[in-house]
């Protein structure tokens, strides 16, 4: 039953029948329109109040719940229902690998009209919590006030808040007391940065006026126990700036690398920045397998350490190499792929789009004593062609990780002229994976594929695809 409130629809008692995309649950409106529900869980009876409204679905927020549905559990973090940052915290872990491991079929299936071998069941991360290596924090002297403290009496003096920002909010920061996402020590070296700095009066920064000294909180941690910190600092004021170091050094000896960064330009990007170092090194390493990958403040890495290991053990056992293989890495980024299967290669070519990711590689695999691979940069479409597959060697397997998007068109039909054995796909996106492995589909077949969870309590998941050509008769 609808009825109408503040121009907007109550839809009462509907029954919560999926998960759907970002995070979102499904149900379906009387009148038959989906309607998409944040902060609900399969198997709810709920009341929602609409916020979007279209020719052939709803949004809409829960207003009420009437009936819990099994799959749903109390969210750990006091911050669940206003950070937005783990929207599944609600629901059993368990059901969420399902939800997810029927994303990517029915992608594949739907989407790209694949015929598909029987799943591979989806990888799950033995930590549904604190699993990421990297967390961004920012400081904003404009709190995001919750709708309780807007209605109460109680006049709230400090604004100041080192958080995350409010979706829809560029300029409110919600401040975090305890994140379930990093582990320790970030906790503490969050909420002690920032008592730190109100009680000595330091101005966090003013999104709107671009000004304050305090900007931005970054807190990078390895498997292996060591920690960076950097503070990206807005005003440059040296006295200021040595006390809030110092602090951070004298307090938390653990720290490996600690390093700040002043940036007064309109965003918080470090990436056309220099970085200081302070105290430490420059950089910490992650291991893996006896490999060492050197990390410093700018470089990419998996920000789940321990399932990026077991993303790279299944890419490694789908490409099934036997030693004497040429195997072309593409969308390599910081060679992290390529030097982990490169011991069961012949060669491995890497190909990267990002300058920076590709000396990262070659240092990397330099510091591992790596010698048989070989790292490229530029834009993938241009790079690989025909010209680069000639001086370089026809290659036997292909593994590619691209970003979101997907591959290009001209990549895809650059594989499709090399035709190589097999060809490993790992994707973060398996919408755009689906599209690409219908363009593909003339030559290869799904032989396998195994969804991995690298982001619990999200939405998001991991798939990789190892396809091999059809049989000429087919």
């Amino acid at each position: 039953m609808g009825r109408k409130k503040a121009n907007r629809i109550i839809l009462e008692n509907l029954e919560v029948t999926g998960a759907g995309a970002k995070g979102k649950a499904i149900g379906k409106a009387p009148d038959g329109r989906v309607v998409f529900i944040k902060n609900a869980v399969p198997g709810d009876i709920v009341d929602v109040q609409t916020t979007k409204k279209r020719k052939s679905y709803f949004e809409g927020n829960t207003i009420a719940v009437h009936q819990d549905s099994p799959k749903r559990v109390a969210p750990p973090c006091q911050h669940f229902e206003h950070c937005g940052g783990c929207k599944w915290q609600n629901m059993g872990y368990q059901y969420q690998l399902e939800y997810k491991e029927d994303e990517v079929v029915n992608n594949l299936k739907r989407l790209g009209k694949i015929k598909l071998p029987q799943v591979t069941p989806i990888a799950g991360s033995a930590a549904p919590y604190f699993y990421r290596n990297k967390m961004e924090f920012s400081f904003s002297n404009s709190k995001w006030l919750t709708p309780e403290q807007i209605n109460s009496d109680v006049i709230i003096e400090n604004r100041n808040a080192l958080g995350f920002h409010i979706a829809g909010m560029w300029d409110k920061i919600l401040d975090i007391e305890k994140c379930h996402l990093q582990r320790d020590p970030s906790n503490a070296i969050r909420n002690g940065i920032r008592n730190f700095a109100t009680a000595n009066n330091l101005a966090f920064f003013n999104p709107r006026d671009q000004e304050g000294l305090l900007r931005t909180l970054m807190i990078r941690t390895s498997s292996n126990g060591e920690l960076m910190v950097l503070v990206q600092f807005y005003e440059d004021h040296k006295a200021q700036r040595e006390l809030v170091m110092e602090y951070l050094k004298s307090t938390f000896a653990e720290i490996t690398s600690l390093l700040y960064v002043i940036n007064n330009k309109g965003n918080d990007t470090i990436y056309d920045q220099e970085v200081i170092c302070y105290a430490g090194r420059d950089h910490i390493f992650e291991e893996m397998e006896g490999l060492k990958f050197k990390i410093n403040a700018k470089s990419f890495y998996q920000t789940n350490s321990e399932q990026a290991y077991e993303l790279y053990k299944i890419t490694r056992d789908f490409a099934d190499l036997k030693g004497n293989e040429t195997v072309y890495d593409l969308y390599t980024g910081t060679g992290t792929i390529a030097q982990f299967i490169a011991a069961k290669a012949k060669k491995v070519v890497g190909i990267e789009s990002v300058p920076d990711a590709i000396e990262a590689a070659k240092e990397n695999a330099q510091l591992n004593g790596i010698e048989n691979v070989s790292f490229h940069v530029g834009d993938m479409k241009k790079v690989f062609t025909q010209d680069f597959v000639s001086t370089h060697g026809k290659p036997d397997v292909i593994i590619t990780d691209p970003p979101r998007d997907g591959m290009h068109k001209d990549v895809v039909a650059q594989l499709l002229k090399i035709g190589a054995s097999r060809i490993v796909y790992v994707s973060c996106n398996s919408a755009t994976q689906a599209r690409d492995l219908a363009l593909l589909d003339e030559m290869y077949e799904v032989a396998k594929f195994q969804p991995v969870d690298m982001f619990p309590q999200t939405h998001h998941v991991e798939n990789v695809v190892l396809l091999t050509k059809r049989n000429a008769v087919d």
